[in-house]
């Protein structure tokens, strides 16, 4: 992992869906159509392996063995860093992967990517797992990051020996020159087509997984964190859930990580590739909460020996190692899925709506039989919110039909803003999709006068309707209804003969304010703004 620096992440919206992407410039094809927008596969999961301690230690002895005959090091344009490209390639092509060699120029000296796909799965889905394999020149970067590069290699391995038969197809990368910038994963992003980088809609980046004062930390991929660069593109927040859950399954507790930009996850989510990983710290010191939920130093850095020459085999602390690779192996098994003879898929037209209270709004559910033969399936609705009923007619179709779906808000339903799932339940596989849902809802909050809206995160608006109200003497009076888990604020402005000058406000952390101001005669306007998190909102005034 590089040293700190801040990148930009571009995001849009994408579905999980994930499919094949060619390796431009490389000896290996693969030109697959994207999956469907708005679908999201529920596929059955088989038995996730316990992945070998001792196997992923000895790549990170051949690692360290490497860099001993090799100048101490495995750094980009280094003899060690080909040396270690040749050991992971030599053991996955014995392992049935296929696997291309990707090439690109740094600083005057040839570096390289390696790509390896697992046959099979489907090939208009691709969920990708990668991690850096060099080191820095001071070192032999056993941690940083042959702790990643041995993680997944060893978790590929075991994906062979399983001979698994996912739904998903496969792919492992092992990126070169991140230390210099994140040079090997950009040169793979940017050699891709517009039409390819659309195909990969799953990227899981492994970065520092062994550190001996680690801290466990998970990609935060829906900013529930609520720091930093923001959320990753639609879909990030999925593959978090993956691992959290894997964590949550052995009693330990984790924190969000920020998408900052440091690692290889950093040029997929700036075009808007959907990531996911986890990182055990660097430089960083932990703190004394971090050691009193995980234990070691608090005040100390995670990786003590972070970019020096002691980043050996031991700079690795064990149980961390183990805990991680085996979180690997659970999101590739998990995410990935399991083929059934049989398949469908569900979508959603159109993809989102809103309703008002007392209301209702419908979309088309469609499935299509998408492997095999047509199969019974029942749909449900999960994640409705307060006061919101689904109806769905009819209830159970056959894979290749179509059923409405109605979604009904009851007169005093709240406002909010939810993601509903519509789920189908086949036979023998099930699918999901999702439908964004916007309730304009009654509120708490009325005066005489009153005004509706909905506003994204960091955005503005002026009310009434954009304009403004004359008052007399006296006072002002005014309450703010936001969404749920929201931050949003309110300001009373007063026209001063130049501009709008703020002559009263409210702006707690939470979504609901309150104004009463004593105020002179003059022109006054409110201002909404949703300082954090988006949804609906209702704000009421008495003027004097």
């Amino acid at each position: 992992m590089p040293k700190l620096r801040r990148m930009a992440a571009s995001v849009v919206v994408l579905a999980l869906s994930v499919s094949g992407t060619a390796l431009a410039g490389s000896t290996a094809h693969a030109d697959t159509p994207r999956g469907g927008a708005g679908s999201e596969r529920v596929a059955a999961t088989a038995a996730v392996p316990d992945v070998s301690l001792a196997g992923v230690k000895s790549h990170l002895s051949e690692f360290q063995q490497i860099a001993d005959a090799n100048g101490g090091n495995r750094a980009h344009g280094e003899p060690g860093y080909k040396a270690s490209v040749d050991y992971v390639r030599a053991e996955l092509d014995a392992a049935g992967y296929d696997t291309a060699l990707q090439t690109f120029s740094y600083f005057g000296e040839t570096g390289y990517n390696l790509i390896a796909d697992w046959p099979g799965g489907n090939p208009d889905e691709v969920l990708m797992a990668g991690a850096h394999l060099d080191s820095v020149s001071a070192g032999s970067g056993i941690n940083d990051n042959g702790s990643g590069s041995a993680g997944i290699l060893e978790v590929a391995l075991e994906v062979s020996r399983q001979d698994l038969q996912p739904d998903k197809h496969l792919r492992f990368a092992w990126w070169g020159a991140e230390e210099l910038g994140l040079v090997g994963s950009e040169h793979y992003v940017d050699s891709l087509s517009s039409a390819q980088r659309q195909e990969i809609t799953g990227y899981y980046n492994f970065d520092m997984i062994g550190s001996p004062n680690a801290g466990y930390f998970v990609y935060d991929g829906d900013d529930s964190d609520g720091t930093g660069s923001g959320p990753g593109p639609d879909g990030s927040a999925y593959l978090e859930d993956v691992l959290e859950e894997y964590f949550a399954t052995i009693d330990v507790p984790t924190r969000g990580t920020d998408f900052d930009g440091r690692s290889d996850y950093g040029p997929f989510i700036r075009v808007g590739i959907p990531a996911g990983g986890t990182f055990t710290g660097a430089e960083g010191h932990k703190t004394q909460t971090e050691a009193s939920l995980w234990g070691g130093t608090a005040g100390q850095a995670y990786d003590p020996c972070y970019h020096s020459g002691c980043d050996d085999l031991g700079n690795i602390d064990d149980t961390t190692l183990d805990r991680n690779a085996d979180a690997i192996a659970y999101a590739m098994w998990t995410v990935g899925g399991t083929q059934s003879a049989n398949d469908f898929s569900v979508s959603l037209s159109p993809t989102s709506g809103a309703v008002t209270a007392g209301g209702s709004v419908s979309t088309t559910v469609s499935t299509t039989t998408t492997r095999g033969g047509a199969q019974t399936v029942q749909l449900s609705a999960q994640g409705l919110p307060s006061g919101v009923t689904a109806e769905f007619a009819p209830t159970t179709v056959t894979s290749g039909e179509s059923a409405t779906l109605t979604l009904t808000a009851s007169a005093d339903a709240p406002s909010a803003n939810s993601s509903v799932t519509v789920t189908g339940d086949g036979s023998e596989s099930s699918t999901a999709a999702t439908y964004g849902l916007t309730v304009n809802g009654t509120s708490s909050c009325s005066g005489e006068n009153s005004a509706t809206g909905t506003l994204s995160s960091g955005d503005r608006v002026v009310q009434p309707d954009g304009s403004y109200f004359q008052a007399p003497d006296g006072t002002h009076t005014a309450c703010l209804d936001g969404p749920d888990g929201a931050d949003f604020d309110l300001y009373l402005q007063k026209w001063d003969g130049w501009s709008w000058a703020d002559v009263d406000s409210s702006t707690s952390a939470g979504p609901d304010e309150e104004i009463s101001y004593n105020g002179s005669s003059g022109y006054y306007r409110y201002q909404v703004h949703a300082y954090s998190g988006s949804g609906s909102y209702t704000v009421g005034w008495d003027a004097p």
